[in-house]
């Protein structure tokens, strides 16, 4: 690693985060954009916080390897590809002037970032002149002001951060601190009108440094990357993008939309439905990963069930990309390099019905005139889980979901948002 020649690309990218989902991520999908197109960009990293991996990727100059690694029609697969896509790291608080000059530079054109859910916040104590201002949308804030100040056009965005709505949150909470900062009408102008703020939804487990296990690649990575073999980025934005970002020339599983809303819903209801609806079930058959319950015979068949005869049904994009987006799920699940606890995923389990099984359960009664039996069957295992299993929750509702009649959780429209005392006499088929 120590002789790697990193080519020499154009800065074209500002990426907030270092951490492993964005160079297992965003950063491998641009350098088989770069291997695979015209776009011959880099990537200049941004630490969004003061403690960060920024100078240990510096010190072996940006390059690292990522290892991808799951199963494909069944064949266990590992591919490793070294990941030189980053031209440099900038860090605002250590640098803030640096940081700063990234908005001098006309060929940057892209800001990608992944600060966690609570990253796009608003906070009213940052200020402009804060060397750097604390939350990361005042330091995106200050740093398109003075691109404005420039006479300069703005950035793309494609912010990364599991929240909905991501790129329009982002701007709202910009054009906040433009009143909070009294940066003038003109500048909320540019914002709008000169920027590119695009929701996404991206999809893959990243399980980052392999601490427990010993990798041979040869060589000493410290910022050594793993991930499963799926990946999936939709974006929400104009095609004009695709221009300046070939992400379509690459052969990856990207999908530029005007509709993300559908595949959001497709993700939460048979990815996060999947596993929430199978969980509850699996725990009292004392199943301890989600790789046990792909080779139990019983859970495997159940959740096929809730998936492809009452999930798929329920969605409006067409039948065999929904198929397809099912089979990867259920490949995903058996992935032998990822240990996945069914008591992790059963953290929170009556909210998470709520969000992610329940809206399948309605719909389907909507369309077919009947509650389906399968997603039924969950409802009444996930209460059997809190009365009998070890469920993980807030204490109030574990409580209650253990002392209460089946009647009484059923008509909780605090749990439900609704009462869901219609679905008693169903549900009450699978108590014997």
């Amino acid at each position: 690693m120590n002789n790697y020649i990193k080519p020499e690309r154009e800065e074209r990218v500002i990426q907030f985060g270092e951490g492993g989902f964005l160079r297992g991520f965003a950063d491998w999908i641009l350098q088989i954009t770069n291997e695979k197109t015209n776009f011959n960009g880099s990537v200049v990293v941004v630490q969004p916080i003061p403690e960060g991996m920024c100078g240990v990727l510096s010190e072996q100059d940006c390059v690292y390897t990522h290892v991808m690694r799951g199963t494909r029609d069944g064949v266990p697969v590992v591919d490793t590809k070294i990941i030189d896509v980053i031209s440099r790291a900038v860090n605002p608080y250590e640098n803030p002037s640096a940081y700063l000059e990234l908005a001098d530079k006309p060929s940057f054109r892209f800001v990608i970032s992944n600060t966690t859910e609570s990253g796009i916040a608003y906070n009213p104590d940052d200020k402009i002149d804060d060397a750097p201002p604390k939350s990361f949308p005042a330091k995106v804030a200050a740093l398109l002001y003075r691109r404005f100040t420039n006479g300069m056009d703005g950035f793309i965005f494609l912010p990364c951060e599991l929240i909905d709505k991501n790129g329009e949150t982002l701007k709202r909470i910009i054009l906040k601190y433009a009143e909070l900062w009294n940066l003038g009408d003109d500048f909320k102008t540019w914002v709008e009108t000169k920027n590119v703020f695009c929701n996404t939804l991206v999809d893959r487990i990243v399980t980052g440094y392999p601490r427990n296990e010993k990798l041979d690649i040869g060589y000493e990575d410290k910022m050594l990357d793993t991930s499963e073999l799926f990946h999936l980025w939709v974006i929400e934005g104009p095609k004009d993008i695709l221009k300046e970002l070939p992400l379509d020339k690459t052969d990856l599983n990207i999908i530029l939309t005007d509709r993300l809303e559908d595949y959001r819903t497709r993700k939460v209801r048979i990815l996060n439905g999947a596993h929430t609806s199978m969980i509850p079930y699996a725990l009292l058959e004392g199943m301890e990963t989600v790789r046990d319950c792909m080779e139990n015979e019983k859970i495997f068949s159940f959740v096929q069930r809730c998936v492809f005869d009452e999930i798929i049904p329920t969605l409006d994009l067409p039948k065999e990309e929904l198929v397809d987006y099912a089979e990867n799920v259920f490949e995903r699940f058996r992935n032998p390099y990822i240990r996945h606890n069914c008591s992790s995923i059963a953290l929170n389990s009556v909210s998470k019905f709520k969000v992610r099984v329940l809206p399948s359960i309605l719909e389907y009664i909507k369309r077919k005139g009947e509650a389906p039996k399968n997603l039924t069957m969950s409802l009444y295992k996930l209460i059997e889980f809190y009365k009998n299993g070890k469920p993980s929750d807030d204490a109030a509702v574990i409580e209650y979901m253990r002392d209460k009649s089946i009647r009484e959780i059923l008509a909780n429209t605090s749990f439900w948002d609704r009462d869901l005392s219609f679905l008693y006499d169903e549900v009450m088929k699978y108590d014997n």
